[in-house]
């Protein structure tokens, strides 16, 4: 096998089987827009779920205030109840209630802790992410407009999700808070997030004409991953310098925020081995010079802007985009 069909197949804990075993996802228009955008590329299991419950438990067929909290599945509280809402990570502009935030160990940390055969303190708390709807389910249900979501999926205006919901929406349409080169945008289905990510993908490179993009995601289990030291098992470094994430918000539905930076990254594949193996997807900002010195980032990795990369995993069901080696 090529390496780089090794690079792209990670997602896995550790077998290929994991994510291909998923036969009712296959034939999903989903399914087949990926196969055709990101060639050589699996869908990760947990976008296959999802995309699997989008028809099979449509929230549109069901009252959303009755479901769980959708909660962003990085969940950063500032000392407040269970359900106090996701802050929204801004590099460069940090909130006095970001500074103080409480973030999930090991989230953060510096490129050189990525060591075979050191140790890693990580966790993650459970994912609840919404399903991904069909793209023409989704182009047809409210967005843009909050009075129109809170009542479609009858959500108390007062009510802690509908708080969600509207922080979603402001969060993608404050492009003004970019920085110079940064890009971003928000996308209800699976076609909409990559091919949204890859449009940034094309114009941040010289290499527009047949360019080949690869996806990449954490394995983790929608439980979460518990507080524990993790032996660093494999570390691969993936193709690029310029990568885009996409996580998702609290809504109805799922909702992608697709990002890249101005500045270059590095990608990696890291497995991690505890009580189990968990293959990570991580992402590393080279350059943190002009983000924001009250980051709590820096606090976790004990540095400061500019002096070293900074680094965090992928959450669960977050992608991470890149440009395939060897494009022409």
């Amino acid at each position: 096998m090529h390496p780089l069909a090794v690079l792209l197949i990670f997602v896995t804990a550790s077998a290929a089987s994991a994510v291909y075993g998923h036969p009712a996802a296959t034939d999903t228009p989903a399914a087949r827009f990926w196969e055709k955008a990101l060639p050589g590329t699996p869908m990760p299991e947990a976008i296959a779920d999802l995309v699997q419950e989008g028809i099979d438990d449509s929230p549109l067929e069901k009252h959303y205030c009755s479901s769980p909290d959708n909660n962003n599945n990085l969940r950063i509280t500032a000392g407040g109840p269970p359900n106090t809402p996701t802050l929204r990570i801004n590099y460069h502009h940090v909130s006095a209630s970001l500074a103080k935030a409480v973030l999930p160990a090991g989230i953060f940390f510096q490129e050189s802790q990525m060591r075979v055969g050191s140790t890693m303190t990580v966790s993650f708390p459970p994912a609840s992410v919404p399903p991904i709807l069909p793209r023409d389910v989704a182009d047809k249900v409210p967005f843009r407009n909050l009075a129109d979501v809170l009542a479609t999926f009858h959500i108390p205006p007062s009510s802690a999700k509908a708080t969600m919901a509207r922080d979603t929406l402001n969060q993608c349409t404050a492009a003004s808070s970019l920085a110079a080169g940064e890009q971003m945008a928000c996308a209800t289905s699976l076609e909409a997030t990559v091919g949204g990510a890859t449009r940034m993908l094309v114009g941040s490179n010289h290499h527009q004409q047949g360019a080949v993009y690869w996806a990449a995601s954490s394995a983790l289990p929608r439980a979460g991953l518990p507080l524990r030291p993790y032996a660093v098992a494999a570390v691969t470094q993936l193709a690029g310098d310029r990568h885009v994430g996409c996580h998702s918000l609290p809504f109805p539905y799922a909702v992608y925020y697709c990002h890249m930076t101005g500045k270059p990254t590095r990608a990696y594949a890291v497995t991690l081995r505890g009580a189990a193996e968990v293959s990570m997807a991580a992402i590393c900002h080279v350059d943190t010079s002009d983000w924001d010195p009250a980051h709590p980032a820096f606090k976790m990795v004990h540095t400061r802007p500019g002096v070293a990369p900074v680094c965090h995993f992928m959450s669960y069901a977050s992608l991470l985009f890149g440009e395939k080696a060897g494009n022409a």
